[in-house]
């Protein structure tokens, strides 16, 4: 009876969608295997779950599915557990002393869900205010990508972007908006096909009402070229 309530309260958890950690659960061995063994692990378990299904994966268009799921789980969209892959975000001397925020809006933004490891697919929006030193557009946009590549929940990614954001640049003046549908959500269980999920993270500067709402007004800018 105890079983049953325990598999209900996982279900249930996961279903809700909740998280545990504003940091990615990871184990203390997590890097002991190269990522070559453990692609080599994941493409027999990934066999092995398709066989149970009753595929026959000696068929032309199967039998390098599981490779093919390994390589992906491993290098692609689960790379960002790997921190040698985090992107190097170097600074620049705000030499041209540009003092108010810098928005980059609609980073494109793929994840993964950890409950059901379904498509997270969305938008990001960043800002920060400069306190001396400023950080290129492109890394802004990797960073997101970085932690976005993990098993996730939009809540701890958001906090992530923002963390990260905030020590590269020496400032708690950062501020991120996602915007996201998750098709745990939208492709099973309640199948709402409409909604989307909103997380935002401010800090410092941007916990002011009015900057908070400079930041919102920039992100509704049409910018179709």
């Amino acid at each position: 009876m105890n079983t049953d309530k325990n598999i209900q309260d996982i279900d249930a958890f996961g279903d809700d969608h909740v998280g545990t950690s504003a940091d990615t659960p990871m184990r203390s061995d997590a890097f002991k295997l190269s990522s070559e063994e453990k692609i080599d692990i994941i493409k027999d378990d990934v066999r092995h779950i398709m066989e149970t299904l009753g595929l026959d994966l000696t068929d032309d268009s199967l039998q390098g599915t599981p490779l093919r799921v390994a390589k992906m789980f491993v290098k692609e969209i689960f790379g960002g557990l790997n921190p040698e892959r985090k992107p190097n975000a170097s600074t620049f001397e705000n030499k041209y002393k540009y003092g108010e925020m810098l928005v980059e809006k609609n980073i494109t933004l793929y994840s993964t869900c950890e409950h059901h490891l379904l498509p997270i697919v969305g938008r990001a929006h960043v800002a920060y205010i400069s306190k001396g030193t400023v950080v290129g557009l492109s890394k802004m946009n990797r960073i997101v990508d970085y932690f976005a590549k993990r098993p996730q929940v939009q809540e701890r990614l958001t906090m992530q972007i923002v963390q990260e954001l905030q020590k590269v640049l020496g400032t708690e003046d950062v501020a991120c908006v996602i915007d996201a549908k998750h098709l745990c959500v939208n492709s099973r269980g309640i199948r709402d096909i409409e909604s989307s999920t909103v997380t935002s993270e401010f800090g410092g500067a941007f916990k002011d009402q009015d900057t908070r709402r400079e930041f919102l007004d920039y992100i509704k800018l049409d910018t179709t070229f």
